[in-house]
């Protein structure tokens, strides 16, 4: 298991996956074929099929055609063995014959992986591997030593995590606070109007039962819309389910004054339940959905707040279950290939029923039946079982026969 640094990575939406891995990818390849007269790139499976919702071509080209122009081939129907955000880059001399090139894959939240399944190191983060890799292993660790799920998380990094995951939360608390202020209507042929400010507003309005629920609502949209406007955000652990846990510990800081450092501990845990999803199951929507994102971020999101709350490391890993299963089978089916509806929807209601299970969690010893690691095998194999229709190709589900008004 990796560095939890590769779990929050802070950049541009709109997605992960089809846009922050693609950049990536382009900026990698440009390093070693800056002197070609010419770049080809092909996109296969789910990076053809919304592509162009995600905004993958200009990503691409943004980079790219600084050194050179830049050809676009968009293949859908083609989806290469080994993942479903196939592309290859090929690099043209002046008589266009190929002098290089590199097939990848954008795995999800940012990350590349090669041919030889081998992670690729795009940028300087430090690589630290982890020795235990199940939530059930480091669950026993914790009630070995007494200690909690942050501090293994600390035992195995650099000493600037802390400070990177100060600016983490910086990063979150100001997109929260962007979204909250700006209105209008988010890009593309959906004319979808901005949320936030309105729902802000008029959550003042309520009474306290019904106001915390319409304040988590609106955070979580106002970091979901800006990630759809382009806008700064952090991976949690994916562009497209971004909104959900700075949603949840930005109203808890607010509701129960909660300091920095007992959010920065929350952050880790989080973090580390979305590595061990990322280690044996997936966070990439074309590969099992969205369960692998919304409901990743649901379950790092549930287990912050129980442990902002006092939960046992039992009670956590209880939690982040829960999370996950209520969210198992849920389809990627973004209409118009935009990370818009569902999908912005989507991290709102997450948030709040991240909130309503550390409440539950926190009611019971921790004991349960279906553990943590056995949700993530269930949401892999599900996910895999899934019609590729329903892994972000924007051609079933909700994006079925959708026309934009």
């Amino acid at each position: 298991m990796r560095s939890v640094y590769e779990i929050y990575r802070i950049g541009h939406g709109p997605s992960s996956s089809h846009t922050m891995g693609p950049r990536k990818a382009a900026e990698f390849f440009l390093k070693g074929h800056a002197a070609a007269a010419e770049f080809r790139v092909t996109l296969y499976g789910s990076l053809a099929a919304t592509g162009k919702g995600h905004l993958t071509h200009l990503a691409i080209t943004e980079v790219l055609q600084e050194k050179a122009p830049v050809e676009i081939c968009w293949k859908p129907d083609v989806v290469l063995p080994l993942h479903p955000n196939g592309m290859k880059f090929e690099a043209l001399d002046n008589r266009g014959c190929t002098t290089g090139e590199w097939t990848v894959f954008s795995i999800g939240g940012g990350a590349l992986m090669g041919e030889d399944r081998k992670i690729i190191d795009t940028t300087p983060v430090p690589v630290h591997e982890y020795e235990l890799e199940t939530m059930t292993e480091i669950l026993h660790w914790c009630e070995r030593t007494g200690k909690s799920y942050w501090e293994y998380v600390f035992e195995h990094e650099d000493e600037n995590l802390y400070d990177y995951l100060r600016e983490v939360w910086t990063t979150m608390q100001d997109a929260v606070c962007r979204g909250l202020e700006t209105e209008g209507v988010l890009p593309g042929p959906l004319n979808l109007r901005r949320k936030a400010p309105t729902y802000y507003i008029k959550a003042m309005g309520y009474k306290q039962s019904v106001q915390t629920r319409a304040l988590v609502f609106s955070y979580a949209l106002a970091v979901s819309e800006e990630n759809a406007g382009g806008g700064k955000i952090v991976t949690a652990p994916t562009c497209g389910s971004c909104g959900v846990l700075p949603a949840v510990l930005y109203h808890l800081q607010k509701s129960h004054s909660f300091d920095e450092r007992r959010i920065i501990y929350a952050l880790a845990t989080a973090g580390l339940v979305g590595n061990i999803v990322r280690t044996n199951g997936s966070i990439a929507g074309a590969e099992v959905g969205c369960q692998g994102e919304v409901g990743v971020a649901c379950a790092m999101a549930s287990a912050a707040a129980t442990q902002l709350f006092g939960g046992s490391p039992a009670q956590i890993e209880y939690a982040a279950e829960m999370g996950l299963e209520h969210h198992l089978g849920m389809t990627c089916d973004p209409v118009c290939g935009l990370v818009q509806i569902p999908c912005i929807e989507r991290n709102a209601y997450a948030a709040t029923r991240a909130l309503d299970i550390n409440i539950y969690a926190s009611l019971t010893d921790g004991t349960h039946r279906v553990s943590f690691d056995h949700a993530v095998q269930v949401m892999k194999e599900t996910g895999h079982d899934l019609p590729s229709l329903y892994r972000e190709t924007a051609q079933g589900g909700l994006a079925k026969g959708y026309e934009p008004m």
